[in-house]
């Protein structure tokens, strides 16, 4: 009996237990790729069961299945995977990619989409290697990444922008940068957006991709979300990375003897140095970078959280450049009810910015030319009569400090701080039907302080002490209602959006200029100024807007998208405030047709064409059809009765309208075997009409100028994007490549009224950049340098007019600073725990106008000179490309073709060596991850350009940037830098 009830209770035990393994119980999970990033739309089944599920946008799923079943995961673009659930009911799986991106859910406007179902031109940009990089900046990791966005470096200041160009310039005035949108938030810059929060960047490149966002997209959209925490237990990560900064190449100057040699020979008086002064070592020295993140994400079923801070500090190799960033964010997401989801983002940011005067000569006391030209025959500081220690001056020239007093010599600095967030709402009123509400902030506290004392420097001198002091701040505040509809029967789908948006920013400034300050130097605030001067200034704008998209397919075979989108805008009338910009695209996949089911090779193929226009009016004044007054100081009355009024330079316009850009895109996607070989072309033509310019006025006009709607432009181009895998888990080795190369053509096809305008003047010359109907932005126009004629050692300039005579009529297009085209290489390999990956960029066909050389060859002054100038011209009958030396007289270098340089250049951007630790030896720790890494940026660049570096512009900051590119005028170089770090995972 006792045997037999043993039996029956073990018998009992077991069928509960069978019975308890049978019956459903609650799964909740996430799913993701292996860089952590939320994988929707991955199909779920029971293993042996038709009952299945699909992960939602944020990975998650929820599933009712037994306790110990096997899920079925497929994905398309990624290797089917089974998992076994063994009594969990809270997991996280991660699926490995397959060899091709055509098939993963890309981000685009105000939603998401299947790349395979996507007909427009959209990039996804892989961002993996930002954490092993030291990026700093969002437009950083798109360099060489994307056929068609160009991206340079006009400075390598520690802090300053990038140039983005989206399929090459639009506008000279309205701003040529790309609309940012960072979690649905748009603004135009995302240098405090800390790269290591970043989850996705998506690119939308033509106008039928980014005219969901209208009036602000003619120079395309870039999309980022950040990083979102998931269920589950949490996820703690640290990264840093420590480097160091070098110029990459130095410029050789004249040395004391050589530069007394030539002062002699210009007529100066001779002075015997007692003390000489290698000024490129004083002023070039080794940068430092650093940079520390924390992060922690995880959560619930129903709330999950991704919380993080950073620390950057940049320190230049000209001093005092330095950027110091603290960046804090918090991604929350909340299940309220089941049909009602609260997401907000907060991001905080507190940068400390000091800059170093650059783009200038040395007579202008700025620190780049300043090295080159401060006569070497000096020390760095000096003692005055009465005793005070100031910093040497050229012995030839008065009033021409040193570079250290450019460097040194003013106490000054930026400090700015950053709110950028967002809250939505997202109601399901059914499982077709979905609603969204989205309010959204942008606001910045600005504030600059300048001090120069009276003692150390010539410009303090002048003024006896000399103090600025600025403060703005600015508030943009976005609030979106869309309602979207997706539905699918048989083989039809069809998503359906529409939503009105509303957009209003707020700006107000404060500016103080102080002068005559106390002998004590002690106290740097205006308020020890003896004269004082400043001003305030307000201004608003607002933004309203209509939007619907329709996107349909049939089979994921024939393919169907239509955008519209109306704003209206506060800086136009009202006969004019309203902008309508549609498009329509539509795909063809042929390998999904019945004929192509035999053709192995091709596992995908799909057909593309695309037309929408866009509208652009970033650069406008707020008040630029209205007019403003300007009120001028004057001699109070008794009574008062306030102060002057004049007009401004600039004439109101109430016929101001939008600058558009129609575009007409057409593309093929095409993935071979098995999807390790993957191409992308794209032709486009974009042509913008209503183009905003100053039209200037004659000198005896009230006015200066009106802002008009006065030209056209054109952008015509080609795209293509390779990608393969070469190597394929043999032996533990893996090896992809990436390929992109985009010519663009640029013209200027109409100008109305001013038929020339002109830009970019360096000091004592003529203007570099010209503006005409038919040739491109960035032409170059001077007169055409035919060398040194042997019998005066005068530069011979070519009488273009025949007339007999070297007139400013002879000048004309003498260089362009348009690539033909632009590519970028990247190649990633990876051996059981190692990994190496390089990335080449590169420009080839563009013209640098190299400024600099005006000021180390031109030998018109007292100046330092580069050692080109030691084969100058110094006897009749020498031949040589260099003239004479002459004592005020700049005609041997005026803007000419002599300056203008071949700026093609291939360099290797990045090149990193990483290592991840075996998980075995890492487990008794706690640590999930270390990765060791190893990155040289910039480790060299292959160009003719003799300047430090082919890729700056000293007028990267000017209003018309559209139009000046491609000078160097004593620019802040980019380093080559050298990184190591650690990645941490708990």
């Amino acid at each position: 009996m006792k045997k037999r009830g043993i039996f029956l209770t073990a018998l009992l035990l077991a069928l509960w237990s069978f019975a308890m393994a049978q019956q459903d119980v609650t799964v909740k999970g996430h799913i993701q790729d292996k860089q952590g990033n939320s994988l929707p739309g991955v199909s779920i089944k029971i293993k042996g069961t038709a009952k299945g599920t699909a992960s939602q946008p944020d990975g998650n799923f929820t599933i009712q299945a037994p306790s110990n079943a096997i899920l079925e995961l497929s994905y398309v673009g990624y290797e089917t995977q089974d998992f076994s659930l063994e009594g969990r009911t809270q997991v996280t799986i991660t699926l490995s990619d397959t060899k091709t991106d055509l098939s993963e859910v890309v981000v685009i406007g105000y939603g998401t989409q299947k790349k395979k179902d996507v007909t427009t031109a959209v990039v996804a940009v892989n961002t993996k290697d930002i954490a092993e990089r030291p990026i700093t900046q969002t437009a950083a990791a798109l360099q060489g990444k994307a056929a068609g966005v160009q991206v340079t470096q006009p400075s390598g200041k520690p802090g300053s922008a990038f140039s983005v160009r989206v399929r090459g310039a639009t506008s000279v005035q309205a701003g040529n940068e790309p609309l940012y949108v960072i979690d649905g938030v748009p603004t135009t810059d995302t240098r405090d957006l800390n790269t290591n929060d970043i989850a996705t960047i998506t690119v939308l490149k033509d106008a039928s991709s980014a005219a969901i966002y209208g009036a602000r997209a003619s120079n395309g959209v870039v999309l980022i979300t950040t990083k979102r925490g998931r269920s589950g237990d949490a996820v703690i990560n640290f990264n840093t990375y420590y480097g160091v900064s070098k110029i990459g190449k130095k410029i050789d100057v004249l040395d004391p003897t050589q530069y007394n040699d030539l002062m002699k020979e210009m007529g100066f008086n001779v002075v015997t140095p007692t003390v000489t002064t290698n000024w490129l070592d004083e002023v070039f020295q080794t940068g430092r970078n650093q940079n520390y993140q924390l992060s922690a994400s995880g959560g619930s079923e129903k709330s999950q959280y991704f919380i993080s801070g950073a620390y950057t500090k940049d320190d230049g190799m000209v001093k005092p450049a330095e950027y110091n960033r603290r960046v804090f964010r918090a991604n929350l997401d909340n299940q309220l009810k089941p049909w009602m989801k609260l997401t907000t983002n907060i991001s905080y940011s507190n940068v400390d910015l000091k800059d170093v005067k650059d783009n200038a000569n040395a007579g202008r006391n700025a620190a780049i030319l300043g090295a080159l030209n401060a006569p070497p025959i000096i020390g760095i500081y000096e003692t005055d009569a009465d005793g005070h220690q100031r910093y040497t001056m050229n012995p030839y020239k008065s009033g021409w400090d040193n570079p250290l007093a450019a460097i040194e010599g003013p106490t000054q600095g930026t400090k700015d701080n950053r709110i950028l967030g967002n809250a939505a709402l997202d109601i399901n009123f059914t499982k077709d039907l979905k609603f969204r509400t989205n309010y959204g902030i942008d606001y910045t506290n600005h504030q600059y302080d300048y001090y120069l004392d009276y003692i150390m420097t010539t410009p303090g001198r002048l003024d006896h002490g000399y103090a600025t002091s600025q403060r703005y701040n600015t508030t943009t505040w976005l609030w979106e209602n869309t309602l979207n509809y997706d539905k699918s029967w048989k083989k039809h789908n069809l998503s359906a959006l529409g939503g009105v948006t509303s957009q209003k920013n707020n700006y107000a400034e404060t500016n103080q200029t102080g002068r005559d300050f106390p002998a004590d130097p002690t106290v740097k605030t205006l308020n020890a100024a003896n004269q004082i001067t400043g001003d305030t200034r307000e201004s608003q704008w607002f933004l309203m807007s209509y939007l619907a998209r329709v996107m349909y397919n049939y089979d994921s075979r024939y393919l169907l998208t239509v955008n519209f989108r109306a704003d209206g805008s506060s800086k136009l009338d009202k006969k004019h405030k309203w902008g309508y910009f549609p498009s329509v695209s539509a795909g063809w996949r042929i390998s999904s047709e019945p004929f192509m089911q035999d053709v192995k090779a091709i596992n995908d193929l799909k057909l593309r064409a695309g037309w929408g226009q866009n509208g652009n009016v970033e650069g406008l004044s707020p008040y630029a059809s209205l007019g403003l007054n300007n009120f001028v100081r004057q001699t109070p009355t008794s009574p008062l009765s306030g102060p002057g009024i004049t007009l401004p330079a600039g004439a109101p316009n109430p016929d101001l309208k939008w600058e558009t850009t129609t575009q007409t895109n057409v593309g093929i996607d095409l993935s071979l075997f098995e999807s390790r070989l993957t191409f992308s072309a794209d032709a486009y033509i974009k042509k913008t009409k209503d183009l905003l310019l100053n039209v200037p006025f004659p000198r005896s006009a009230e006015y200066q100028y009106m802002p008009r709607n006065s030209g056209a432009l054109e952008n015509k181009g080609l795209e293509f994007l390779v990608s393969s895998v070469n190597v394929d888990k043999v032996d533990g080795l893996r090896w992809s490549t990436d390929f992109n190369i985009a010519f663009n053509r640029n013209r200027l096809t109409d100008l109305q009224l001013t038929q020339v305008y002109n830009y970019a003047a360096p000091e004592n010359r003529d203007f570099i950049i010209t503006l005409r109907k038919g040739l491109p932005l960035g032409t170059f126009y001077g007169y055409v340098a035919e060398g040194v004629d042997p019998k005066t050692g005068d530069m011979v300039y070519k009488d273009v007019n025949g007339d007999g005579n070297v007139t400013p009529t002879d000048r004309t297009v003498i260089g362009n600073a348009q690539p033909t085209f632009t590519y970028g290489l990247n190649n990633n390999l990876s051996y059981k725990s190692w990994s190496f990956s390089f990335l080449f960029q590169g420009s080839q066909g563009n013209e640098v106008f190299n400024a600099s050389r005006m000021e180390t060859e031109g030998m018109y002054d007292s100046k330092n000179q580069s050692t080109e100038v030691l084969r100058r011209w110094t006897a009749a009958g020498q031949v040589t490309d260099i003239p004479r030396a002459t004592n005020g007289d700049v005609t041997n270098s005026r803007t000419s073709s002599r300056f203008v340089e071949n700026g093609s250049f291939l360099r290797m951007k990045s090149a990193t060596l990483s290592y991840n630790l075996p998980r075995s030896a890492l487990s008794a720790m706690h640590i999930s991850r270390l990765m060791v890494y190893a990155t040289a940026q910039n480790l060299f660049t292959i160009t003719k350009y003799q300047g430090f570096d082919p890729e700056v512009n000293a007028y990267s900051g000017d209003p018309a940037n559209g139009v000046t590119l491609g000078i160097d005028y004593g620019t802040y170089p980019v380093a080559r830098t050298y990184v190591l770090g650690l990645n941490l995972s708990f």
